[in-house]
């Protein structure tokens, strides 16, 4: 298989290129060579600016473009259009943010956004490439995407809390459902689907504490959990989503993480185990040496817990 991966060196794209070179795919990355640009040496790369011009392309035959940084209609019309009679499939990572409604459990029928929002703009990405490619097309909707080279500390500040003393605050109620895709399941699904449409990338939903459980036996930490609800949480003034991160507190996105995922899986996306991915981020993670400042710092902490 002949792929072109539209960036390919920081997260998403990483995953993508890592998944098709197991698979034995020939792999080349358009990009503007600025993101890690000695991650693939092995690579053909070709350096271009996807927002201006595409034409280093012109005359490539590729089976399969994997679109993973395409958030602006107009930049995804220029790669849609420049690629259209030169590659079998195009695959579109757009966003759960597209759903207009998020306080549901959002399907893919639902309405869309239809403003300037960063959902907005996804939903318009993807009428671009349906334009363009029809049946030729897959269009995944991920929600959260985790696992290692995740630069956002949204999922890997929960294991790597259970790696430090003292105890631990967990947000809300230990039922609060919490859903995420494995960046390397969605990287399996985009590059090995045949399947065409639009597909919401999720995986299963769980209960917050099943995630931190899973944290407690990848570190073997005794640390005490200490629930904090969310009235408590929001009287605080603390941000939802990064002032404790995964805690959702808007009614507007209270079915955020109540994806419906079913048409994926059916599609072969499959989903791999907390435990597996709480591991791997944390052995990630620690092999960094963590990140410079904590979504919810030890002080941020303390206090919100003595209050409590």
């Amino acid at each position: 298989m002949q792929l072109l991966v539209l960036g390919g060196t920081r997260f998403v794209g990483r995953a993508v290129v890592d998944e098709a070179l197991a698979l034995g795919a020939e792999v080349t990355l358009f990009n503007r060579g600025r993101t890690a640009p000695d991650l693939y040496p092995h690579l053909e790369t070709v350096v271009g600016d996807r927002t201006a011009d595409l034409s280093a392309l012109a005359g490539r035959r590729f089976d399969l473009v994997v679109d993973c940084a395409g958030y602006y209609p107009e930049v995804v019309a220029l790669s849609a259009s420049a690629l259209r009679e030169s590659v079998d499939r195009y695959v579109f990572v757009s966003s759960v943010s597209v759903y207009a409604d998020q306080s549901v459990p959002p399907v893919e029928g639902a309405a869309l956004l239809d403003d300037d929002s960063y959902g907005g703009r996804k939903a318009a990405c993807e009428r671009v490439v349906l334009e363009h490619y029809g049946d030729r097309a897959l269009v995944a909707r991920p929600g959260l995407i985790v696992g290692p080279h995740d630069q956002t500390e949204r999922f890997s500040y929960w294991p790597r809390r259970f790696t430090r003393g003292g105890p631990i605050l967990a947000p809300g109620d230990p039922s609060d459902p919490v859903q995420w895709v494995d960046v390397r399941d969605l990287a399996t699904f985009l590059v090995g689907s045949t399947a065409a449409g639009v597909f919401n990338a999720v995986g299963p939903t769980v209960p917050m504490a099943d995630l931190l459980d899973a944290c407690r036996a990848a570190t073997g930490s005794d640390q005490e959990v200490i629930w904090v609800s969310t009235a408590e949480l929001r009287a605080a003034g603390v941000d939802p989503w990064m002032g404790v991160p995964l805690w959702i507190a808007d009614p507007a996105w209270s079915a955020a993480n109540l994806v419906d995922g079913s048409w994926a899986r059916a599609a072969g996306l499959a989903s791999r185990s907390v435990a597996e991915t709480v591991a791997d981020v944390l052995a990630w993670d620690l092999g960094r040496g963590g990140p410079v400042e904590e979504p919810l710092s030890p002080e941020d902490e303390n206090r919100l817990l003595a209050a409590h």
